[in-house]
């Protein structure tokens, strides 16, 4: 089986400390650059690339309609980031207590209100993953290598699978920044990964409330 890149968006357009899932941001004034970092660390030619998934919202399908023009991305929901309800884009910090200490001590398993829990995502991120997969199989007579542009929980969570990760451990195991390209590849039958490109910002994501990163 050939590879399968797995690439992160570029940096969206929205305030740090702000909670968004599926809420369909903006790009923002660095993409055009961001992306060519991208492209350095993917395979070009006619025996390159020859599908191209991608989560409907646009921080992903823009990218992947910009990296590969002469391909029609297919855009999968299942690939879109976790859906974070009512917390749609409100502060971090001003949510509630009694809302977010639940979610915090077992996000894996609780939902946020309205919305999904991590495992919701990994469930519908792993059926689309076996999809791709039994696709690529299938087409083997005309194999080529398979890019899946999506979001840092997505591809998390397919890390996860493929190397039996817990869940709870997905974020600490794999820092994963904006622009990210990740090779997926198959040894002995089994797959494996090699991070390709995974370049730290200036200034650091904030996915939960300011409180847990004052606590490490």
């Amino acid at each position: 089986m050939d590879n399968i890149f797995l690439i992160r968006h570029t940096t969206p357009a929205v305030a740090r400390g702000i909670c968004y899932g599926q809420t369909d941001l903006d790009i923002t004034e660095s993409f055009a650059e961001e992306a060519e970092a991208i492209r350095g660390h993917l395979p070009s030619g006619p025996s390159g690339i020859v599908a191209v998934y991608s989560s409907p919202l646009q921080r992903c399908s823009r990218l992947a309609q910009h990296l590969f023009p002469d391909h029609s991305p297919i855009l999968l929901p299942q690939l879109m980031e976790v859906h974070c309800g009512e917390w749609e884009m409100r502060s971090w910090d001003e949510l509630p207590k009694e809302e977010v200490d639940p979610w915090m001590a077992d996000f894996v398993q609780v939902r946020i209100p309205g919305g999904e829990s991590y495992l919701d995502l990994h469930q519908r991120v792993t059926q689309c993953w076996e999809m791709i997969r039994a696709t690529m199989t299938a087409n083997a007579a005309g194999a080529g290598d398979v890019a899946i542009v999506a979001h840092g929980g997505v591809i998390r969570s397919i890390l996860s699978g493929i190397t039996g990760t817990q869940l709870i451990d997905s974020f600490k195991v794999f820092s994963l920044h904006y622009g990210c390209v990740i090779r997926v590849f198959w040894q002995g039958g089994a797959p494996q990964y090699e991070i390709l490109y995974n370049q730290a910002p200036t200034e650091r994501e904030q996915h939960k409330p300011s409180g847990f990163y004052a606590k490490k």
